[in-house]
Order: structure tokens, then C-alpha cells, then sequence
């Protein structure tokens, strides 16, 4: 498995619980939110991992700091951000 795909992943859950801890109306709860920012990550970090240059470091075979990163950011931004977005979903649903 790729290495900065994992980073992403656990960076996405974090970001997911963080973005719960920020939005207390929607979050989905410790399991909830880190599922949710797992998979928020997965897709945060391929859609914005690939615009910020992650790609290309790939291609090059290593690993550095820079695409270290970038999996972090994207990862997190991107399981916070659908977190986000299904728990205001939910709650839409719920009223």
C-alpha cells in the first residue's frame, strides 16, 4: 500500500474528529467522525494530493517532507470538509 495514502487516511481522520469537535451540532460521533474523515482523506488526498504535487513525487519513487506534507494537509482538509458535509446532511434529514 502507498504510503502517502496512508497518510492521508490518518490524517483524514483526525481531520474528521477535529472538524466534529469544531461543529458540535454535526458530528457524528467519535466512530462516526472518523470514519467519515477516513474516507474524506482517501478522496481529499488523491483529488488534492494530485494538484499539490504528490503525483509527481510518486513518479520520482521517493517520499520527502514536501509530499509528506501534502498527504497531511489534503488528507486532513479533506476529511474534515465531508465530515462537514454529511453531518449537516444528517442533521438537514433529522429536522
Amino acid at each position: 500500500m502507498d504510503l502517502s495514502l496512508i497518510i492521508s487516511l490518518l490524517s483524514g481522520a483526525a481531520g474528521g474528529n477535529v472538524a466534529g469537535s469544531l461543529l458540535k451540532n454535526a458530528s457524528l460521533g467519535l466512530i462516526g467522525n472518523s470514519i467519515a474523515g477516513i474516507l474524506g482523506g482517501g478522496i481529499g488526498g488523491k483529488i488534492l494530493g494530485g494538484l499539490l504535487g504528490v503525483a509527481a513525487a510518486k513518479a520520482g519513487g521517493g517520499l520527502d517532507i514536501g509530499s509528506i506534507i501534502t498527504s497531511v494537509i489534503s488528507g486532513g482538509a479533506g476529511g474534515g470538509v465531508l465530515m462537514a458535509v454529511i453531518g449537516v446532511v444528517r442533521q438537514m434529514i433529522g429536522k
